[in-house]
């Protein structure tokens, strides 16, 4: 034999490798896989998908991110799609189905490029340089909003629920979804934050969807601990102890040693004695209301009970710290270092019966920056679609009063930025021009895809909304109206989107379809057959199937 033909194995047995044209076909079919999976859902004619998982659980739903996150993926590139769903989710609430097929649509012409012989790193150049342009075109378009322009704020509410389920209902879900952001909302000017974690919201099926309340104040899924206690407690000073009303047990066994009765009652007497001066220190603080995160014995249950203080126990830590933001009280650690400096008030507390439970409603607190919203519905499907609603309508709200920067949906702002990007292509020039052009094509998926979930002509609509944007008197506000398939003007009809939204999912598809097309060789390792040896985390490596 020659020496140097023999084949040098570097790679484990049963390692899978996929290199060069293949691997980048591969990666690019997953990720399209994945925007067609959820493509349906986007507008207002978009389609509900039922997910059904291995326990038998039904999700009905048409939000992007809860499908993507429900759907086990296992291949590398589409899980890299699904993480772009996933960060629009928690930056902005909304466009998560608008990201995910605005890289699925790049990732396709760049794939037509490649046939033509572009190099990916002239179709990532150019992607990238398109991407900028589009984000200071977007910031030109944008108009600003204030913070108390309400009617503005609601049709941007009214905007993220079209084509859900709530949309029925969207015109009272979206004052709900203002007045709680106004609330929770701090600071002035330019400095506004809204924290979406203060907005709690709590579901109970039953009823109607039109039943849904606002809470100034916090919902708790508890009821008193002791049948003596007042259900119902106004001008609350409210007490939030997260220290148990118990006697501590020792962390290392130990044993007393008894030789006479009378050391046994000595010892309950001093159990006792130790129980009523806890509940004494609260007592003493006028307190009517105790909010404990731990548990309370039952001696300090007929104590509170004695004293009229209405007590509930192993309350949740997040509802702990929304209740010290919604009454103003202080979070107590040590009893007895208590005082009335540390309570909170609300103007009522209430034990009420929902449906079938008990449920605690801390109501009335004086400028309350934690809110509650108690989401009915005919059924539990119904009630969890509606969270996702107004979670997505809270979300765009709250960017819209910190940002203060709003554009025009319906895809008005789409076809305009593909045109701006049109005529600005030719200054780039080269192959990276081809790309440029790619990614202008590319946006206007979004006005496509409204119309063809619509049923409408997708060619027709488009040539009806670019000649809408570009002939005298032109309107730069002119969108896809799906229920009638005409071109009307979005800004007269308050069809608006926060700013973010569009720049958010423009700059995530960008990264995830440039990172992509950079890869062009797949190796993934062969899993260990078993647990790992030692319970250590075994070699890393990309799952089985992933081809």
């Amino acid at each position: 034999m020659i020496p140097g033909n023999s084949p040098v194995v570097i790679l484990k047995e049963g390692t899978k490798r996929d290199s060069g044209r293949r691997a980048t076909h591969n990666n690019i079919a997953a990720a399209k896989a994945i925007a067609e999976a959820v493509r349906s859902t986007l507008g207002p004619k978009g389609m509900d998908k039922m997910l059904v998982d291995s326990m038998g659980d039904v999700v009905i739903t048409n939000d992007g991110v809860t499908i993507l996150k429900e759907v086990e993926v296992e291949h590398p590139a589409a899980k890299m799609v699904v993480e772009i769903a996933k960060t629009q989710d928690s930056e902005c609430g909304d466009g998560t189905t608008t990201a995910v097929i605005l890289a699925g649509e790049l990732l396709k012409n760049a794939e037509e490029l490649l046939e033509k012989g572009v190099h990916p790193t002239a179709i990532s150049n150019g992607y990238r340089k398109a991407s900028q342009e589009s984000l200071r075109l977007l910031e030109k378009i944008s108009r600003p909003i204030s913070k108390n322009d309400t009617s503005t704020l609601k049709a941007i509410a009214i905007t993220s629920m079209t084509g859900k389920s709530s949309e029925a209902n969207a015109d009272f879900l979206a004052d709900l979804t203002v007045r709680a952001v106004k609330m929770v909302s701090e600071g002035s000017g330019k400095q506004i934050t809204v924290d979406r974690d203060n907005i709690k919201i709590q579901k109970k099926h039953g009823v109607s969807i039109s039943d849904t309340e606002l809470v100034s104040g916090i919902i708790m899924d508890k009821e008193p601990v002791h049948t003596g206690m007042p259900t119902q407690v106004s001008k609350a000073k409210v007490a939030l102890i997260d220290a148990p009303l118990e006697i501590k047990k020792t962390e290392i066994e130990s044993k007393i040693q008894i030789s006479d009765p009378s050391q046994i009652q000595a010892f309950l007497d001093q159990e006792e004695a130790s129980i009523k001066k806890m509940v004494d220190q609260i007592n003493k603080t006028k307190a009517n209301v105790l909010i404990c995160q731990k548990g309370i014995d039952d001696l300090a249950q007929h104590y509170l009970a004695k004293y009229g203080i209405m007590a509930i126990r192993r309350a949740k830590k997040s509802d702990i710290e929304a209740l010290a933001k919604a009454t103003g009280g202080r979070v107590v650690s040590n009893l007895e270092a208590i005082s009335r400096d540390d309570l909170g008030f609300a103007g009522l507390v209430e034990v009420r019966k929902v449906g079938d439970d008990d449920m605690t409603f801390v109501t009335d607190c004086k400028n309350p920056k934690a809110v509650s919203i108690l989401v009915r519905g005919g059924s539990e499907h119904v009630v969890d679609e509606i969270e996702r609603n107004l979670d997505d309508a809270i979300g765009v709200v709250s960017l819209v009063v910190k940002d203060g920067k709003i554009v025009t949906g319906g895809g008005a702002v789409e076809i305009e930025l593909g045109l701006k990007l049109r005529k600005y292509a030719p200054r780039i020039g080269g192959r990276e021009q081809m790309a440029f052009e790619s990614f202008a094509q590319a946006v206007e998926v979004v006005p496509s895809t409204l119309a063809e979930n619509a049923g409408l002509d997708v060619i027709d609509t488009l040539m009806g909304l670019r000649k809408a944007h570009t002939q005298k008197g032109r309107n730069p506000h002119a969108g896809l109206d799906a229920y009638t398939g005409k071109v009307v003007n979005m800004k007269s009809r308050n069809v608006v989107e926060p700013l973010r939204v569009k720049t958010q999912a423009l700059s995530s598809a960008t990264d995830v379809a440039t990172m992509i097309l950079r890869i062009d060789d797949v190796i993934a390792s062969k899993q260990p057959e078993g647990p790992p040896p030692d319970g250590g985390d075994g070699m890393g490596g990309m799952p089985p199937g992933m081809m």
